[in-house]
């Protein structure tokens, strides 16, 4: 039998029996890239119905059809964890997106702080990124990218049920771990590359559910800084441990 090597992440409700039309971006990249043709198999996932096996039934330049065969895999959903971050050049920030979609966080927020370098975002480019992290890593689930939004005003509206790992980069060696007990409704926060303003480090260490924690001895990148929160998160209180 014939085996599925590809995955893509469709806007369609899944089925068996169901008729998945595809786009003119997939069909090129299906058939025109990935050389696929009627009868080969793909692996299907819309973000809430796990993942599901199909067969190509019509294959043309600029469009397609896939038929639902079965279901291979339950729906994952990742803990109820945000990702804050600063953005930085182009493929760094590139890089966050899809590091935080393989590691399970369920909303991206780029955030601008008072010394973040950049000022605007293309929101949906970074949102197809993290659609092909998931396509990659073989999760069933892709989070939301949002625009980019003020700390100031996030903060100001912040669920009071919501526990904030705050990486500070002024505690670089200080020991702070995060010792925060239980899961629930979490978001970490990664600061711009020339860190927090003094403002904004009172603001955050004043609140009452913010914990405020080191990455080691060091001083980290952002884009890396953003991978070992996030590993050090999973690892204490998300679906790692």
């Amino acid at each position: 039998m014939k085996t599925a090597k590809i995955r893509l992440y469709v806007e369609h409700p899944l089925g068996q029996g169901q008729t998945i039309p595809l786009s003119r971006d997939q069909a090129h990249y299906l058939f025109g890239v990935m050389r696929q043709g009627a009868g080969d198999l793909v692996l299907l996932f819309n973000g809430t119905g796990g993942e599901w096996r199909a067969r190509v039934a019509e294959a043309g330049k600029r469009g397609g059809t896939l038929e639902v065969q079965e279901q291979t895999a339950p729906q994952r959903d990742p803990p109820d964890l945000w990702l804050l971050f600063a953005p930085i050049k182009k493929a760094r920030t590139d890089f966050i997106v899809e590091k935080a979609a393989e590691m399970g966080a369920a909303r991206i927020i780029p955030v601008q702080t008072e010394f973040t370098n950049s000022e605007r975002i293309r929101q949906d480019r970074l949102q197809a990124h993290a659609v092909e992290a998931a396509e990659q890593c073989g999760g069933t689930y892709v989070p939301e990218v949002t625009d980019l939004q003020k700390l100031d005003t996030l903060l100001s509206d912040w669920p009071e049920d919501r526990q904030l790992m705050f990486c500070d980069e002024a505690l670089a060696g200080a020991g702070a771990t995060l010792r925060a007990a239980g899961g629930g409704a979490w978001a970490i926060l990664i600061g711009p590359e020339g860190g927090f303003s003094e403002a904004e480090r009172a603001r955050l260490s004043a609140l009452p559910y913010a914990h405020p924690v080191s990455l080691g001895p060091r001083i980290l990148r952002a884009d890396t800084a953003a991978v070992a929160a996030l590993s050090v998160w999973q690892q204490a209180l998300g679906d790692w441990a």
